[in-house]
């Protein structure tokens, strides 16, 4: 019905107040057809819900929504309105959704990247946080210290909360190529993501298709480097896009040499004995967001 000829010119003016912000009109629309909040443009290219979530016009994501527009509709491209909220960081959008139990584990069709992809690459921490809520516990912190110190004595409450299993595997899902939120946040330069996302188990380790990881893909930023190194990077790791016939596979501190990064070295040797100094957890970890977002809904 949303793309019925009926209703297609109402549909389009509906459209129009979502991409706009015009939550008088959008209201007025709605108020007369509640259907065309599941309308979408010809051949499903997008729908009210995307173009609102992209623009950040949280009031019209929510009216749509409360019309019955379905929250993990897909555009043209495969993506859902959560991963339009989280490209452009628009983290009120993202906590709408999540209250309408949006989807957050879909990847588009172009690249497989998710909503964390997207909230990575271009360095929105509280999207991250947000998309990350419901594999959080409130209390993360302890949660994590019981995971570091191995204890299995009184975790039981956290254990069945904290799913670090499915959190693990939702963190390093991999896009086309290999590529992890992880690698996304790093290769871009947003410490206070990579942090989260090393908080939050994301595979340091982690190898694109070309046997890039996260150190590889850091050009010169020392701080970057010292704390994948403080959550595990091994310096032995090995990249296939710098093999010489000679050397073999190049190092971490090969890849250093090659862009002119000499003082890099003294961390990056195989054998260094630099002090790595000890990160504490993200200050987004403090958010009970998990509680609040389960009395809300």
């Amino acid at each position: 019905m949303g793309n019925s000829f009926g209703c297609s010119a109402s549909g389009e003016r509906l459209v129009s107040a979502a991409r706009d912000g015009d939550l008088v009109e959008a209201k007025m629309l709605l108020d007369c057809n509640p259907c065309l909040a599941k309308y979408s443009t010809f051949g499903g290219l997008n729908s009210p819900l995307h173009f609102a979530a992209a623009k950040g016009h949280n009031e019209i994501v929510a009216l749509l929504l409360e019309n019955g527009a379905d929250v993990n509709s897909r555009n043209y491209c495969g993506q859902t309105a959560l991963m339009q909220a989280c490209r452009y960081g628009h983290w009120e959008v993202v906590q709408t959704l999540l209250l309408f139990r949006c989807n957050v584990t879909r990847a588009d069709y172009l690249s497989g990247r998710t909503a964390l992809h997207f909230a990575a690459v271009n360095g929105h921490v509280r999207c991250i946080r947000l998309v990350v809520a419901d594999f959080v516990p409130s209390a993360p912190h302890e949660a994590i210290n019981v995971q570091n110190n191995g204890d299995r004595g009184d975790g039981s409450n956290l254990k069945n909360k904290y799913d670090q299993s499915a959190l693990a595997k939702f963190v390093n899902k991999a896009a086309d190529g290999g590529i992890t939120a992880l690698h996304m946040a790093a290769l871009n330069g947003y410490f206070d993501c990579v942090q989260l996302l090393l908080d939050i188990h994301a595979n340091v380790s982690a190898v694109t298709f070309h046997y890039g990881t996260s150190m590889d893909l850091i050009d010169d930023v020392f701080l970057f480097l010292q704390i994948l190194l403080a959550r595990g990077a091994s310096r032995l790791t090995l990249n296939c896009n710098g093999y010489d016939p000679a050397d073999g596979w190049w190092l971490p501190l090969d890849v250093a040499r090659m862009w002119g990064r000499h003082w890099l070295e003294p961390l990056l040797a195989p054998n260094s004995d630099s002090i790595i100094p000890v990160f504490p957890p993200s200050n987004c970890l403090s958010l009970p967001l998990m509680s609040v977002l389960n009395i809300a809904r």
